[in-house]
């Protein structure tokens, strides 16, 4: 979603008297509003409103206003100040709609602040569903609690392009492991009685020129790849609303998308809830509702007109659009809103313990940070080792990605007025410094240089036993990096320093995979992304060794552009940020060149190797795996293996069960995985079950999921490179229709016991 700088609003305590009022007025007219029978289904309860809604009402309710007064524009009295409102239907008992950006915390009113989630590659970098649904239960709670009843969360467009500027914002590449995580944190939020939407629907996979950029697929790649991430999400999460996206797909503007509106999501998938429109993304009246949209967004705001006001009245009135449409838009929205419990447990302000979920947000990043590299193991650090602590405002905080996702700490910026200061920032920073944390463990000096003169940094270097250079790459919505490269000087900078010490540890906070010129000069990198509120004390205690190293890439990472699929992104870049864009945006964007083949199944198909793979973390122990053996129970493959910690530490690893499909041309799929801490010495029997989704192909001119009679190659990997057990499994010939998609595993992994 795009917003601009925010000027924060005056109207909390209006809107919650008003929704208090409206809340009295339902139990006060329960009889009269049979509706409000919480025995009821929300499929029952939505349509006994529908049957007692006017046609305003029901206009009422297809659209909302923006929350917000940027930029000089009127915001409704009752809005809280951030991404849509809708004020109340008073008559029916129904509150306001209040709508919070977004899938890592609280954007918005900026200046309240609310607590950070690490992004998003850091909790699909934990390979743990439960700690997405905690990070989502957070949230949530802080969302509700804030007075919200809607949070336009839960991103899944896979990462195509390392180069993305909403890369952290998503799960990664992998559609399973990308749908898992951000289900379980859909859930999570909506745990808390808000809707949630997933977003943004479908192949929103860049942001130059995303408003007008053609994503350009076939059908069958697309339900094989981002479709199919969306689809596993939806199942796991059961998001109230899917927002569908700026781009076109095929031509077609995805808010106008029959195919992907009706044909897949509604029909297909069988999906209950309804479609809102990103902001700025609705271009017409009958043909959006018609396509399966069922809500414009701000469309007074960031539209040419209020499509869904006059002209869908228009449409109506000429027959070209149904009444039975205009009413299943408005039942979808009512069913979403009592099925989430935003009806039975209204949002109204109250305390929030922002102690409590920092150390959530801590966690998180704790099980997501990677450990890429560690020479002579290096890390973890002894307390009486002098550091030396370098650059990225390790003194002050930790950075934070821009755009509408972007949130500020109650306690505000810890780095402010640094460009830009305008959308897509202002650019913020999470006032929990490294450099304290670390000095909270040292007992041996710590120094810190900012890094701004590399001279004094490498001389402050030479004077410690080790080095640790916070290194970052400020990526936001709406923008693309041009290159891999980490802008300004520091690549010169942690040269100079692992030259003048040659302990120098790199910190990563960045949006995703850079180059790394400097790799085999230094002794360790530590991945960080945005690490959240609790960054800078779990950068510390995963220095220090007081957590293991547990996360594993959720995307692979090349070793140059060359390798990527396109090797430019036309027109990427932010002038304010000193990147002038090179050339004009691209209309098009050819995902066919790797249709289905994202990411570590691009590099299988041709041959590449990466700098880093698909699912690859070091740790501060070793694990061996023994007793592979795959076979079929029930009609699904499952590979049961035993886990043994072969080190002198505890540590957590992540075992990951890889598939190929019987036939030619196929390359290993992620199809399960397992999250196992052991003790030293420890083993653990472990069985894994393939999800089903990840055993077919989708025939494009049957219309059906296919799965191909023969043997069914298992590999259980450290990586999607990297194996230690390998077997085969056979499965006869089978199909179901694209509306009927098996069940998936419930969980990834069940243990068989420790030893």
């Amino acid at each position: 979603m795009a917003h601009r700088k925010t000027r924060v609003a005056s109207f909390i305590g209006m809107a919650l008297l008003a929704f208090g009022g409206t809340c009295a007025a339902a139990a006060k007219g329960g009889e009269a509003r049979p509706w409000m029978n919480p025995k009821l289904s929300p499929d029952q309860r939505a349509e006994l409103v529908l049957k007692a809604m006017t046609q305003d009402e029901k206009f009422h309710l297809i659209r909302t206003e923006f929350g917000d007064n940027q930029n000089g524009h009127t915001m409704s009295p009752g809005a809280l100040g951030s991404a849509g409102y809708q004020p109340a239907l008073a008559r029916l008992g129904l509150p306001a709609i209040q709508e919070s950006d977004a899938g890592l915390g609280v954007a918005k009113p900026l200046k309240l602040g609310a607590t950070a989630l690490p992004s998003g590659l850091a909790t699909a970098a934990s390979f743990d569903p439960a700690m997405a649904y905690a990070g989502g239960a957070m949230i949530g709670s802080e969302a509700h609690r804030r007075g919200f009843n809607v949070m336009l969360a839960g991103g899944v467009d896979l990462v195509r392009d390392p180069r993305n500027g909403r890369n952290f914002e998503y799960a990664g590449e992998d559609p399973l492991l990308a749908g898992l995580i951000v289900g379980n944190a859909i859930a999570g939020i909506q745990s808390q009685h808000l809707v949630s939407t997933i977003k943004h629907y479908a192949l929103n996979d860049l942001e130059t020129a995303r408003n007008t950029l053609s994503a350009n697929i076939d059908k069958a790649a697309a339900r094989e790849s981002d479709l199919l991430a969306f689809e596993i999400a939806i199942t796991a999460g059961k998001p109230g609303s899917v927002m569908c996206s700026y781009n076109r797909v095929n031509a077609v503007y995805a808010c106008e998308d029959d195919w992907l509106l009706n044909q897949v999501l509604k029909r297909d998938w069988h999906y209950p809830g309804f479609v809102m429109s990103d902001w700025g993304a609705v271009h017409s009246a009958a043909k959006s509702v018609l396509a399966g949209l069922d809500q414009e967004s701000a469309g007074e705001t960031f539209d040419q007109e209020v499509y869904f006001d006059k002209p869908l009245r228009a449409a109506v009135a000429s027959g070209a659009v149904p009444q039975s449409r205009i009413d299943d838009m408005a039942r979808r929205i009512l069913r979403s809103l009592f099925a989430a419990g935003a009806i039975d447990h209204p949002a109204t302000q109250a305390s929030i313990d922002f102690d409590a979920d920092r150390k959530v947000a801590q966690r998180a990043e704790e099980a997501g940070a990677v450990l890429l590299r560690n020479q002579e193991a290096l890390l973890p650090l002894s307390a009486t080792q002098s550091v030396a602590v370098i650059g990225g405002h390790a003194d002050k905080g930790v950075l934070t990605g821009g755009g509408s996702s972007a949130v500020q700490s109650p306690q505000g910026n810890a780095v402010p007025g640094l460009a830009p200061t305008d959308w897509p920032g202002p650019r913020l920073y999470q006032p929990s410094a490294p450099l304290a944390a670390i000095e909270r463990r040292a007992r041996g000096k710590v120094d810190y240089a900012s890094g701004d003169d590399i001279a004094a940094a490498a001389k402050l270097a030479a004077q410690a036993k080790v080095a640790v250079v916070f290194v970052e790459q400020w990526a936001a919505e709406s923008i693309d990096a041009p290159q891999l490269t980490l802008p300004g000087k520091q690549d010169a900078l942690v040269e100079a320093v692992a030259k003048a010490n040659p302990h120098t540890i790199v910190v990563l906070e960045n949006n995703g995979p850079l180059a790394m010129p400097w790799l085999n000069q230094v002794g360790a990198v530590l991945e960080a992304w945005y690490p959240g509120a609790g960054g800078g004390e779990a950068i510390a205690r995963l220095l220090y060794g007081e957590v293991d190293p547990s996360g594993r890439l959720p995307v692979t990472w090349p070793r140059d552009e060359s390798q990527l699929p396109r090797p430019e992104i036309p027109g990427a870049a932010l002038t304010s940020m000193g990147q002038p864009p090179q050339g004009q945006p691209a209309q098009d964007v050819d995902y066919n060149i790797e249709g289905a083949n994202v990411g570590y199944r691009w590099y299988q198909h041709k041959q590449r190797e990466p700098l880093f793979p698909f699912g690859y973390g070091l740790s501060y122990t070793h694990f061996d795996y023994s007793d592979f053996k795959p076979r079929v129970e029930h009609g699904r493959i499952t590979a049961s293996f035993t886990v043994t910690n072969r080190g002198s530490r505890a540590g957590v690893d992540v075992p990951q069960l890889y598939v190929t499909l019987p036939g030619p041309g196929e390359v290993r799929r992620l199809a399960g995985w397992c999250r196992v801490s052991l003790k030293p010495g420890q083993s653990a029997h472990l069985v894994a079950t393939a999800d089903p989704r990840l055993l077919a192909n989708f025939d494009g001119q049957g219309q059906h999921w296919q799965q191909p009679a023969g043997d069914y190659q298992l590999q259980l990997g450290h990586s999607a490179m990297s194996f230690q057990g390998e077997g085969k499994a056979a499965l006869p010939a089978a199909n179901w229709g694209a509306d009927a998609s098996p069940a998936g595993a419930p969980q990834p992994c069940v243990t068989g016991g420790n030893r």
